[in-house]
């Protein structure tokens, strides 16, 4: 959702150097971003100030002589790095008592999450042009067939991403009822907290049994991608799979797969967006009543296998 910000930055300056800091589990989807040039990894808990070593990481960053800090969350904590490091300018969303930490301040207005942090490549109050640049992740032939030999698979395949970590309102309940309809076989994917939304689909489940990077190349080696609104949905997009996405108690005018290769099912009943983890109302009308039949018919009939 960030990088159409860091197109933009890319854009005014084509010489700039763009760094990019997040935690570990992040990081492969960072290296892959053609905008990034150095990614560095800060292992910060989430919830927990860790003062000491964030005082620590932004003297290290210091070191650097960076010009410019964008950052992303609206947290307090989030904001003390680049003000330990003695970035001159600190940009972000008006949040958390940040004033003085932030000095390029940004009112938060409700918009689409692209269009939010795109919004921090401009000065406060002033609207990135649109369209927004797309959203790109590198991938390799190469690569993809590798991770394919690795983990046994031949011949062209599809992939399921069947969990969600926001919660159980996110997944679809029917992908059982697809995988034996499906034109290819199926390879699940998903973190190892997926575990069990993957158990009992006809495919072979590798959640949790994959690097990000490994998942990322079998992605991007898939004929199509069916996928709840999840991590790995965006990272089909920005592979440029043809996907099929599916949405419940989230909302793609929100968080849009940004590719013209997706197709998004969402029934959008009245209740929806709730952005629940869980049904409030118990029948979870959103997503039980999006049939397999409906999921396939948007399915591309041969698949398109990347070259």
């Amino acid at each position: 959702m960030a990088q159409p910000m860091l197109a933009r930055l890319r854009e005014k300056d084509p010489a700039i150097r763009i760094d990019a800091l997040g935690p570990p589990w992040i990081a492969p989807v960072l290296r892959r971003m053609p905008e990034v040039g150095e990614v560095i990894e800060a292992d910060l808990r989430h919830g927990e100030l860790q003062l000491g070593e964030r005082w620590r990481l932004g003297r290290l960053l210091g070191a650097r002589n960076y010009d410019q800090a964008v950052i992303l969350p609206n947290s307090f904590k989030s904001a003390l790095l680049p003000f330990f490091a003695g970035i001159p300018e600190r940009v972000g969303y008006a949040g958390e008592f940040r004033y003085g930490f932030v000095n390029r301040v940004h009112r938060n207005t409700q918009a689409p999450m692209a269009l939010h942090y795109a919004r921090l490549s401009e000065a406060p109050g002033t609207e990135p042009a649109q369209p927004l640049p797309a959203t790109i992740l590198r991938a390799s032939p190469e690569a993809s067939a590798a991770a394919a030999a690795k983990f046994g698979i031949s011949g062209p395949y599809c992939v399921l991403c069947p969990g969600a970590e926001y919660g159980p309102a996110k997944r679809w309940p029917y992908f059982k009822d697809l995988a034996p309809k499906l034109p290819l076989p199926a390879v699940l994917l998903g973190s190892a907290k997926d575990a069990d939304a993957c158990t009992g689909i006809a495919g072979l489940n590798f959640a949790g049994k994959t690097t990000l990077d490994e998942a990322m190349d079998l992605i991007a080696g898939a004929a199509f991608v069916v996928s709840n609104d999840s991590g790995l949905m965006h990272v089909a997009a920005a592979l440029g799979r043809p996907l099929v996405a599916l949405y419940g108690s989230s909302s793609p005018e929100h968080t849009p797969p940004r590719s013209a290769a997706a197709k998004i099912l969402w029934l959008r009943p009245d209740c929806s967006p709730c952005f629940q983890r869980e049904c409030p109302l118990g029948h979870f009308r959103c997503m039980k009543e999006l049939t397999p039949d409906q999921v396939l018919a948007e399915i591309p009939k041969t698949g398109t296998v990347p070259i």
